[in-house]
């Protein structure tokens, strides 16, 4: 069976979604977070630096719930594992990334955005799934749109998502986290300014 994610006790619903170019960056951007109120953070694989980024920052910041995303064949999983992330993110799901996932005992968010696929995932023994992308499949009324016919199920919308509607989202009674970039910008990551990506933090855990 594959192992849902849990948000760590009494952390905010907020996971950051980002992007990280110089690795280095990572374990000062982690520590930004948490002093924020964010517990939470999903590098994605989308840099040739994300793995070595993800390894720093299990390292040097242990104490943040660190996931990796973008995660979309079973050589990702392997390399993630081994760099230390505590879960795994991916914007959709196919049969071998689904035995490679499950294999890793690592919880894993698998996207789905249709009755068709979240009913897929379900009957593999997922109960919490990613909603991905939120706002061009319906936004907030698409995800309440899966409540009523799939009440077992929950979600982690992102794609569109950010301070102006997580709120809303946050709202929906099957979602249970929101994912996005709006908590660290990309540019504000490139600069290194930690403080504005930490007020930006604090401003998100008080949305909930």
């Amino acid at each position: 069976m594959p192992v849902p994610f849990e948000m760590p006790d009494g952390a905010p619903p907020i996971i950051p979604v980002v992007v990280i170019d110089e690795a280095e960056k990572g374990p000062a951007l982690a520590r930004a977070l948490l002093a924020g109120g964010i517990q939470a953070i999903e590098v994605t694989l989308r840099t040739p630096t994300a793995a070595e980024a993800i390894a720093l920052i299990a390292t040097e910041v242990p104490e943040i719930c660190l996931g990796a995303g973008t995660v979309i064949t079973p050589d990702d999983v392997q390399h993630v594992r081994a760099a230390g992330v505590d879960f795994m993110v991916s914007p959709g799901c196919t049969p071998r990334l689904h035995h490679a996932a499950e294999a890793s005992g690592l919880p894993f968010l698998a996207g789905a955005v249709t009755a068709s696929e979240a009913m897929a995932m379900q009957e593999l023994g997922y109960t919490r799934l990613k909603y991905f992308p939120a706002d061009a499949n319906g936004g907030v009324a698409g995800l309440k749109g899966l409540g009523g016919p799939l009440p077992g199920l929950s979600f982690c919308p992102t794609g569109g998502v950010g301070a102006k509607n997580a709120a809303e989202y946050l709202a929906a009674p099957n979602c249970f986290a929101v994912g996005g970039s709006w908590v660290a910008p990309a540019d504000a990551i490139r600069s290194g300014d930690w403080q504005r990506i930490e007020d930006l933090a604090r401003e998100a855990s008080s949305l909930v």
